[in-house]
């Protein structure tokens, strides 16, 4: 199986190495500066708790008609990169060309074929509908990401924590291709599921992380504090309140509770998200892709949301200050 990685940063490095090194995969990157660099001097490369790993690199360039059609295309880019991005991939896609987006947050495909939302396209992730354009729904696999990684240096990943990655067919049920991918994972070393409901796991991992990420982006805070404070604590609730109605109204039910959500979020202790990780590196934030997307599902839908719109706005305008969100949008 030819497999290209879009995006060998932390989680794309992550699963670049991991597929590389178990040797089922020839794993190739779209890449570019010193990150293309990097890869085509040393290969994939990971540390790991029990050393570092290595992969063969079959073959990485930042111009995609070089690399040529795959068989598996992993996007595993930061959500603002993609509408630019996503044009330029069109020639490693191919009829049968599987694309698994591995990204943060709410994907551009997400509302396509839901109840209540037209034709399901999405402005705040997907502005004009250059990436639904570019790459067709029919080619695309779901994914979450329960995994933690960081690039100590370009093309070096440092995995942190977790090996769990989940994939399923957008419109939900079974399928070869599903448990075909999900298998090619498995035998990487991954904690991989072929998943019936893939958008109900996105829409959970999404509840989880629509405050956390934003509020510990424009405090600095890290999610043990956030959560000691009694006040912000019960801010989260009722933001997570409204995306649980949320949920309901497009067949992504929430079975927690806020608080039950909190206590598995506390394990973590004083984790730093991966918003306030790209804060602190001058990098642009997934705002619109967390929380802009989940605004705007509401909004679609006639569901009050003044707690996320309160998030929204506040992160929105913090962002734009330190010039880590454009001016223009006003989701």
């Amino acid at each position: 199986m030819k497999v290209c990685i879009v995006g060998a940063g932390a989680i794309g490095g992550f699963i670049g190495t991991r597929l590389a090194s178990a040797g089922r995969a020839q794993v190739g990157a779209l890449a570019r500066g010193a990150t293309l660099a990097a890869l085509r001097t040393h290969g994939w490369r990971m540390d790991t708790a029990g050393g570092r790993l290595h992969g063969p690199l079959a073959q990485a360039s930042d111009d995609a008609a070089e690399l040529g059609v795959q068989d598996l295309i992993v996007i595993a880019v930061k959500a603002p990169a993609l509408v630019q991005l996503a044009p330029g991939i069109r020639p490693l896609l191919g009829p049968q060309t599987v694309v698994l987006p591995a990204m943060n947050g709410v994907p551009w495909w997400f509302c396509k074929g839901v109840a209540g939302l037209a034709d399901g396209a999405l402005h705040s992730v997907d502005p004009g509908g250059a990436i639904a354009a570019a790459i067709p729904f029919e080619q695309v696999l779901g994914c979450v990401v329960h995994a933690g990684a960081a690039t100590a240096e370009p093309g070096l990943v440092q995995h942190r924590m977790g090996q769990g990655l989940i994939v399923g067919e957008p419109a939900g049920g079974a399928s070869a291709r599903a448990s075909r991918v999900a298998t090619l994972l498995a035998q990487a070393g991954f904690d991989a599921t072929a998943s019936d409901s893939v958008r109900q796991d996105i829409w959970y991992k999404l509840w989880g992380n629509l405050t956390m990420n934003p509020i510990s982006a424009f405090t600095g805070a890290t999610l043990d504090r956030m959560l000691a404070d009694p006040l912000v604590r019960g801010f989260c609730s009722a933001a997570m309140g409204e995306a649980a109605a949320i949920g309901a109204r497009i067949g992504c039910p929430i079975v927690q509770t806020a608080e039950e959500r909190h206590a598995v979020t506390a394990k973590l202790g004083a984790f730093k998200s991966s918003m306030l990780q790209d804060v602190e590196a001058g990098r642009p934030i997934e705002l619109d892709a967390i929380v802009g997307a989940t605004h705007e599902i509401g909004d679609r839908l006639g569901l009050a949301t003044p707690n996320i719109a309160a998030l929204l706005g506040l992160a929105r305008l913090f962002g734009r200050v330190h010039g880590l969100y454009p001016e223009e949008r006003a989701v």
